[in-house]
Formats: C-alpha cells, structure tokens, sequence
C-alpha cells in the first residue's frame, strides 16, 4: 500500500543534507576546516529548525509577529456578520464554503487547484507567505484551508490556537475595519513538496480490513453507532470513535488541551503509534479536518483525510456499514 507507506520530504531540506555531506568530506585534513565542517554542520541542522513553522501558534506569539510583513492572516469565523462586527488587526476573511463544493451526487469536495491558486492570490499571499488562520470553532474551520495547504505544499501555514476566542479572552485588540488586499499571483514554487494526505473512495474500500491501516471516526457516538432502522448508517467496519470535540478545550478558550490529555485521550482509543497509517473521516470531511490538524499538532505524520466521509461512503451500495459500539 504506497500510498499509507509514503513519507512527506522537503527536497529542500535533502539538498542541504547533500551540501553539508560533501563539504564535511571536502574540508577533512585541515583544522581550519575542520571548523568550517563545524559550522555547516550547525548551519544545516538551523535551517532544518528555520523551515519547520509550527502547526499550532498562540495568541502572544501572534501579538508579537502581527506587523511582520510575510504574515497574511486569514479569518474564517463561521458567521461572515462575526467579522463586520471585529476581526484580528489586519485579517482577511475566507468562509469554509469557499474551500469547497457540492458535486452531482451531493458530496461536498475540494474546489481546483486553479481556483485555490486564484483564491489565495486574491487574498494576498503569494508562495513565500507565512499563512496564519484562525476561526471562532476551535479550529473547526481553519483547519480545512490547513489540510489544503499543506495538499498543495505550502510551505508556511499555522493555525492560531483558540482563535478569535482566545484572542478577545487575553484582552487583545480587536477592529471592525475591512482591511484593502493587494491581490497577488499565487505561483507554486518548483519542485513543491506536496503532502499526499487524501484519499478518495475506491482506495478507501481496498485499506478495509489492512491490519496496518486504521479508521478514525471522528462523528458522535450516536452517529458512529448508527439507527437499526437505517442500514445505510453506521460506521466502517473496524473503524475506531474518537469524537473531534474532544481535543478541544472550550472553558479554556477554545484552545486544544494540553498534548498529554490529547495522547491519553487517543490511546483510549487505541491510537497509540504516531507511525500509524490514520484514514480521518466524519459526515462531510468538515471534523475530520479539524481531527487532522490536532493529530498533526501532535506530530503524526501518516495522515489521510476522507474528505467525502460518510456522506459518499453510505452512499455506496457494494460497502459494509456496522452498527453499535463494536469497531
């Protein structure tokens, strides 16, 4: 199964691993070079560090970098009216509708690369941008542009922990002022890295039953347990509960709980192994987003997003749904 074994690689970060390799057998025999080896031994490991923004950013981190002119921030409150009314200082609003549309069948799916580009053009941020998002939801709906980010292989993208919320509850500013976008031509770097983290039905069907794959269900229990009454619902065979709304601590600021609440919370579901290869999935791809943007927090890297969910999935008639509590 390539597409489960498959690891994310910045060739970025190979190309320097090459040119620190050959400068460290290049300068050996001589002390000042020796040194030299030093140095561009520290130099690699510090624009490994550099290239790698965090998935998650607090509020003071943001307070602290708001005037940085690479950063465009992107509000995706789930109300429009929410950010007339006041928004982050400088941000630019983008619903979740926009990320997305409805095919014949009813599934909602990602909009074209082309229209992407266009929509993030049109925002202001061009390749080399340092995307910050954030939402009023816990992450609900910033976590779609995320997934679809870090698709395309954008290479600077991080979401605000407790958004808007926790913003307004540190008592930092807030404005009703629409600011003016200077809209750019959104280029994908050559030779992007791309994140291989979807995953479409008929692959979906192939990973049932694969021991090393496992399904997280990201719904309620009462929709993961489905209606007897329904055959058409349910969940997928073997696939493990793990409500979304779990990870998130709303008393604290709609902020994620601590990374050790989160592990101990996961292992109960028997996501133990950050090496798994997690197949995320809810109704319409909307939680499981945001379940991918925690797990990514944590460091998982083998991730992918059902983004058709159950909304296809129960809409096919040669697949097996289970009903109760019973993976």
């Amino acid at each position: 199964m390539m597409w489960l074994s498959s690891r994310w690689v910045n060739p970025t970060h190979l190309s320097w691993r090459r040119m620190a390799t050959g400068d460290l057998l290049l300068f050996q025999g001589s002390e000042m070079m020796r040194n030299l080896k030093v140095i561009v031994f520290f130099l690699f490991f510090w624009v490994e560090w550099a290239l790698a923004f965090p998935v998650l950013v607090t509020t003071d981190w943001v307070a602290a970098h708001l005037d940085d002119k690479n950063i465009v921030l992107v509000d995706m409150a789930g109300d429009p009216n929410q950010y007339r009314r006041f928004h982050l200082p400088g941000a630019y609003y983008l619903p979740y509708g926009a990320l997305v549309e409805k095919g014949r069948d009813g599934v909602a799916r990602s909009i074209t690369e082309e229209r992407l580009f266009r929509l993030l053009g049109n925002l202001g941020i061009t390749e080399s941008t340092h995307v910050l998002i954030y939402d009023d939801m816990g992450g609900l709906e910033a976590s779609r542009l995320f997934w679809e980010l870090e698709r395309v292989g954008h290479p600077q993208v991080s979401v605000i922990d407790g958004g808007l919320v926790r913003w307004i509850l540190d008592g930092r500013p807030v404005v009703a002022e629409i600011p003016r976008v200077q809209p750019v031509v959104y280029r994908p770097s050559a030779g992007v890295s791309r994140r291989d983290n979807g995953i479409d039905l008929a692959t979906v069907k192939s990973a049932i039953g694969i021991p090393s794959v496992t399904f997280l269900d990201v719904r309620t229990p009462e929709e993961y347990q489905g209606d007897q009454r329904d055959k058409r619902s349910g969940h997928i065979p073997g696939a493990q509960l793990w409500p979304w709304d779990q990870a998130v601590d709303f008393a604290g600021g709609f902020v994620l709980k601590s990374r050790e609440d989160l592990l101990a919370s996961l292992g109960q579901s028997g996501i133990e192994q950050k090496e798994l290869d997690l197949v995320l999935y809810c109704r319409s791809g909307h939680r499981a987003a945001q379940t991918y943007l925690t797990l990514r927090h944590l460091g998982f890297e083998r991730l992918r997003l059902y983004e058709g969910s159950m909304a296809e999935y129960a809409k096919s008639p040669d697949v097996e749904l289970r009903h109760g509590a019973t993976p």
